[in-house]
């Protein structure tokens, strides 16, 4: 696998190559990082080229240092003089990337604004997998990891988790929402009138729908955790209902997740201002790091 990740010398960004590092083979992967000293330039206002090149320098060797074996001794440096999601996209398709990884810091309003100007930017010009770091990964502890369940994406998710290398420590945990209008128990609305014979029918057939509804995602959660590695065959999938965007994140905060791993489906621009979209909710409300599997259009 080959793996770009962006540095600009943030704690951010450095803390995206650290998660590269959790989450690269050193014997197969290869490793560039791409560094854009027009970025540092604003960092270093009025200073010599020399002084930038220096500090481009020493940032690459900082990072280096973050990848394991083979990945940080043979690891690329990559530098563009554009803008840095533009120089990320053309840097990616140049150099025939399998995933591109960036760093994003918060869960703000404040950093949604700055996700906007480079990671935002980057998943969505990407179609590539693209993992956004929000917190270094946990040192000397397991890899929490959350795979959420669409079966649109449910190929495409598969395939970008199976190309990853899991430490053996790792928890993986595979997550599905039931989000048809009969998801739920019957509400209490409906139930004080079940005395009705039509009302009665009705509830029955809500009951119906909804427990053959969350036995066949149960059924489909199995079978998606089967085609994973194995970091992902050690716990009973999560089944839930309602809003998907909303459950993924509730779940990921109570089971104290560092990654969540979500489908992008194309959708047309009326669907999502009408109903939003699953992965941007996740991308700009979760705490944990997100990695964005695109599906392409058919």
């Amino acid at each position: 696998m080959k793996i770009l990740v962006g540095v600009d010398g943030s704690a951010a960004s450095l803390d995206a190559v650290a998660m590269v590092g959790r989450l690269a083979n050193p014997a197969v992967d290869r490793v560039a990082v791409y560094f854009s000293p027009l970025e540092l330039e604003k960092r270093l206002p009025g200073r010599g080229r020399t002084i930038v090149d220096g500090a481009a320098a020493a940032l690459f060797e900082e990072a280096r240092g973050l990848l394991p074996g083979g990945c940080g001794r043979d690891a690329e440096m990559i530098c563009s003089s554009k803008s840095a999601a533009v120089g990320i996209l053309e840097s990616a398709s140049g150099w025939h990337a399998d995933l591109v990884v960036v760093g994003a810091r918060g869960h703000g309003s404040l950093e949604r604004l700055l996700l906007g100007s480079v990671s935002r930017a980057v998943v969505h010009g990407s179609t590539l997998p693209v993992l956004v770091v929000r917190t270094p990964p946990p040192a000397g502890q397991a890899l929490n990891v959350l795979v959420c369940h669409q079966a649109a994406s449910a190929p495409a998710v598969t395939r970008a988790v199976a190309a990853l290398h899991w430490p053996t420590d790792t928890r993986g945990q595979v997550i599905g929402v039931a989000e048809s209008m009969l998801a739920g128990p019957l509400p209490a609305w409906l139930e004080k009138r079940v005395r009705d014979p039509d009302t009665a029918a009705i509830a029955a057939a809500w009951k119906t729908e909804h427990d053959a509804g969350v036995t066949s995602l149960r059924t489909e959660l199995q079978a998606f955790a089967a085609g994973l590695p194995a970091a992902f065959h050690g716990g009973l999938p999560f089944v839930s209902e309602g809003n998907p965007a909303e459950k993924i994140l509730e779940r990921s905060a109570a089971e104290g997740m560092d990654l969540i791993v979500v489908g992008r489906t194309p959708t047309d621009s009326l669907s999502r201002w009408l109903l939003g979209s699953t992965s941007e909710a996740v991308l700009t409300q979760s705490r944990a790091s997100v990695l964005i599997v695109p599906v392409e259009k058919t």
